[in-house]
């Protein structure tokens, strides 16, 4: 059984290319694997830790001190951590934030997550930035690193991996707010600031699990179709998830999909998905608005993107650009009223900078409803 990792307890990093390195145990002792990547953020780690879009992944933060603020539950985005493991160059084991709940040990302990510290991240970041991701295995409890290079090389592919059922919810729910609008919302991942964000904007919500009824979805009459995020590859996701975007653009309703509901929405139109070399993950992303030119700096998640090679014009119009690789993270579609980012506009903590996308969908119902 796996127990709390002591104080300088040794624990061993393998990536499936042979790479390996030593460090100290955090959280739990025991062994962990999934696709390896790195976050760029430097505050926010307990709401990356609890994003559903990460589940299955090994957790990388390149901001070297990670704990020093401790944790507090109103930060979470979801009931549980969803990481698979963590992996810092500097774990602080005291915090020095008055107002919070405990210390990122406590919490790790507490959410059953296997971690190692005192690596050295800039130097992985690179190794994975020229190779490319892979997966990788934490262990604190297995010495022989032969071991655990091969338990990484036999660990499941990223692609082509279904895991939106696996953190979506049991049963569809109701979250009421004080305004006119209904919006069915599809939960693949869904983020508790994409509630709040469309709470606020007084939309109400019916979620659906991301495996639904489409007699239930009916029943709803929604004013508007929301797609969110959510982890795993789409194109494993597409054979429960598509039938839910043809009807909803059956309605004529407007449409809007962030992250995997992105993809999802452009695998309706028949747009490809592909795996990314390496993916877009932290708080710090430009992204240019190519109907205004202004850049936003943007909050990302994702390891797939819509193929920037196969869009036709007569299916969707590209609305957002990324300006470090030019990946497209925002379409516009001509065949229904519906629009989509790759990036998070929900961003907690921040930044807010594309909040605005939220009042667009708005605008998008109302002028709909004849409003």
């Amino acid at each position: 059984m796996s127990t709390e990792a002591t104080l300088h307890q040794k624990a061993i990093l393998a990536l499936s290319d042979g790479t390996v390195a030593e460090g100290r145990a955090i959280g739990i002792t025991g062994t962990t694997g999934g696709e390896i990547c790195f976050n760029t953020s430097m505050t926010g780690y307990q709401e990356i830790f609890t994003d559903p879009s990460y589940h299955g992944q090994l957790m990388m933060m390149t901001y070297p001190h990670i704990g020093n603020y401790g944790t507090m539950s109103r930060d979470d985005e979801a009931h549980r951590v969803m990481i698979a493991g963590l992996i810092v160059r500097s774990f602080s084991d005291h915090f020095s934030n008055p107002v919070a709940d405990g210390s990122l040990q406590e919490y790790l302990v507490r959410n059953r997550v296997i971690g190692i510290s005192g690596v050295d991240t800039r130097m992985l970041v690179r190794h994975i930035r020229n190779k490319g991701v892979m997966n990788a295995v934490i262990s604190s409890d297995i010495t022989d690193r032969d071991e655990l290079v091969d338990k990484a090389r036999q660990w499941d592919s990223m692609e082509g991996l279904e895991l939106a059922t696996r953190v979506t919810r049991k049963e569809a729910q109701t979250v009421p707010s004080d305004g006119p609008w209904k919006v069915a919302a599809f939960d693949y991942g869904i983020k508790q600031n994409i509630i709040n964000s469309f709470v606020q904007r007084g939309c109400t919500l019916r979620i659906f699990p991301a495996e639904c009824s489409l007699d239930d979805v009916k029943e709803w009459e929604a004013d508007g179709y929301f797609f969110s995020n959510g982890p795993g590859d789409p194109n494993a996701s597409a054979h429960y998830a598509l039938p839910v975007v043809n009807y909803a653009k059956s309605t004529g309703k407007p449409l809007f999909g962030i992250c995997l509901g992105h993809q999802l929405m452009a695998l309706s139109e028949e747009i490809p998905v592909r795996k990314m070399f390496v993916g877009h993950r932290g708080a710090n992303q430009p992204v240019k608005n190519l109907k205004t030119g202004l850049v936003e700096i943007t909050t990302q998640n994702h390891g797939f993107a819509v193929d920037e090679n196969t869009i036709h014009d007569s299916r969707a119009e590209i609305t957002h650009i990324n300006l470090n690789d030019n990946t497209i993270e925002g379409l516009r579609f001509k065949t229904f009223p519906g629009m989509s980012v790759q990036y998070h506009p929900e961003a907690s903590p921040g930044p807010h900078d594309s909040s605005y996308l939220f009042d667009q969908f708005l605008d998008m119902i109302k002028e709909a409803a004849g409003q």
